[in-house]
């Protein structure tokens, strides 16, 4: 992963000491709320319902054992003993005091941890595949290049005042693991038959309220030319993005009001014109920058498979919550005696994607132990230690299983992504985790949870659509009517390399109906099925919506008969 240098370490620091300044000046009245919060969304502060969030950005998901086992004195000495992972990978605080942030983001720095440009309409954090150099199905690593792009636009003066916030999302693999198209920019590293190195640009995408999916606006630009065409888009973005009303800001709505061809070509000139300058000699990648990036992201010291292969068979028949968790929680590795583990956040009762204190510092010393020091955090709000010998599996199970992170339920129902809702933002109209606590419920045992199989259940507790409602199998959507609680469900989305958004199904569910509405939808799919091996997104995508949306409103129909 990237360390930083001595120019980055300067910078974060001085940030650091302006905003300390800055926070001083606010609170003795020195800067009104209105300046004050311009300032503060630039270092990853927001005002939530009780207390202030600092969301701490996590460039593509890379954490390191130092930096886990500083996240658990943070949570225990600035918040409540715990923190949030989100599906961006960053991790978020819910409740630091604000006289205290200057010295908490002043500890981050120590681990080269920050909050710049984690809010503001600015560049967001950069996601990625969180099986980046990996995966099997992998064409590039696409890390290096994530690297590249975030120094780049960080603190980039001419991006730092965009008229939306905007997002980035790279993969570089023949599965989008990371969601890419639902970013204002999704980045798909390739490699050509002839060796060539080069990228598919999507622009466009975004969920909340009006949600898209990015489409294509270059097949094939040339590896030197990350930049520049980053470049083309922001600036496209910057001149033509609308800053007269904040819902339609989102390049999203450039791309709809003027029209796919005149917009796609509007980034096109822009490219050439970049080009064509003295600009884009200086922005062009050449060699050896990517060779300077790409040594930051070599593969660990691996051992010899005989020496790191096991078979671990015989105890799963012995122990069969190990079989469980060996058989949800791992995947195969591209090298031959490795596994990837994947550390679950939805442990039964826990709100999901939460951390604890004693989490953090656990998973510090079993990373450094099993996983070359590394762990990843990924859009499904859970965690990842991607270089694990086969050796160590069921010593690394006993240990996760010790801190509630071995849960078999990866890509299961009970694997649900959901926002804080309103237990926390300000923004939100319902609540998430009490509902997403009644669905684990109605299908916590591990039985019912395989007989279903693969699916994603997703939950917003508001139109922004952190929890990514529009693009899960079955999403929902939390929204306000009278000061109550009421969820919209969609069906049939995904985020993945068959993208798709959710049809709408009808009349929004009560917050006493909605995880029965969820059951009778989830007992529909049983039904509807052609076998066991069809999943919920192949069943809805054959049968359609009209089946499992009677099912939904079976109630309904029930009380029109009895009338």
């Amino acid at each position: 992963m990237y360390r930083y240098d001595p120019y980055d370490r300067q910078l974060v620091a001085e940030r650091v000491a302006q905003f300390r300044d800055q926070t001083r000046r606010y609170l003795e009245g020195r800067l009104t709320e209105d300046e004050f919060r311009a300032l503060r969304l630039r270092n990853g502060l927001y005002q939530q319902r009780f207390a202030p969030m600092l969301r701490i950005s996590v460039p593509y998901g890379l954490l390191e054992s130092a930096q886990l086992r500083k996240m658990a004195h943070i949570v225990r000495e600035y918040d409540k003993g715990y923190a949030h992972f989100t599906t961006r990978q960053n991790i978020q605080l819910n409740w630091p005091e604000l006289p205290r942030v200057p010295d908490l983001l002043a500890e981050l720095a120590e681990v080269q941890l920050h909050g710049i440009q984690a809010c503001g309409n600015d560049t967001r954090n950069i996601t990625c595949d969180y099986l980046a150099g990996v995966a099997a199905d992998e064409w590039v690593d696409p890390r290096p290049y994530c690297e590249l792009l975030r120094q780049f636009t960080a603190l980039h003066p001419e991006f730092l005042w965009l008229p939306r916030k905007f997002k980035f999302g790279f993969s570089g693999a023949r599965v989008d693991r990371a969601a890419t198209r639902t970013n204002d920019v999704a980045v798909h590293v390739l490699a050509r038959d002839d060796g060539a190195i080069g990228f598919r640009f999507f622009v466009g995408g975004g969920l909340g309220r009006q949600p898209m999916l990015g489409r294509v606006t270059n097949e094939f630009v040339p590896e030197e030319d990350l930049l520049i065409y980053a470049a083309a888009i922001l600036r496209t973005f910057n001149r033509f993005g609308r800053r007269d009303n904040i819902h339609k800001a989102r390049i999203k709505i450039v791309l709809k009001e003027w029209g796919y061809e005149r917009f796609r070509a509007a980034i096109e000139d822009e490219y050439a014109k970049i080009r064509a300058s003295g600009e884009g000699a200086d922005l062009k990648l050449r060699p050896e920058d990517l060779e300077r990036m790409r040594a930051h992201f070599t593969a660990p010291a691996y051992r010899p498979a005989a020496e790191v292969a096991a078979d671990w068979s015989a105890a799963a028949r012995r122990e069969p919550r190990f079989a469980a968790w060996l058989k949800r929680n791992v995947r195969d590795h591209k090298v031959p005696g490795y596994r990837v583990v994947f550390v679950s956040l939805k442990a039964p009762g826990e709100p999901p994607g939460d951390c604890s204190a004693e989490q953090f510092a656990g998973l510090a010393e079993i990373t450094a132990r099993y996983s070359f020091g590394e762990l990843r955090s990924t859009y499904d709000q859970n965690l990842v230690l991607a270089d694990v010998a086969e050796r160590d599996l069921y010593e690394l199970w006993r240990e996760l299983d010790r801190l509630a992170l071995a849960t078999p339920n990866i890509g299961l129902v009970t694997d649900l992504v959901c926002c804080p809702g309103l237990d926390f933002c300000s923004l939100a109209n319902a609540g998430s985790i009490g509902v997403a606590r009644e669905i684990f419920e109605r299908f916590d045992s591990l039985e019912a949870q395989y007989e279903i199989g693969e699916i994603r259940i997703t939950m917003s507790g508001c139109m922004n659509g952190c929890g990514h409602h529009s693009v899960g199998h079955i999403g929902i959507l939390g929204v306000d009517k009278h000061g109550e609680e009421w969820y919209q469900v969609t069906l049939g989305g995904s985020a993945g390399h068959d993208a798709a958004l959710g049809e709408r199904t009808g009349r929004a569910l009560a917050r006493g109906e909605i995880a029965d509405g969820v059951e009778r939808l989830i007992r529909a799919y049983l039904e509807f099925r052609l076998d066991e091996d069809e999943t919920f997104l192949e069943c809805y995508r054959r049968v359609g919506l009209e089946p499992f949306k009677q099912r939904l409103y079976a109630a309904d129909a029930a009380v029109a008969a009895a009338a």
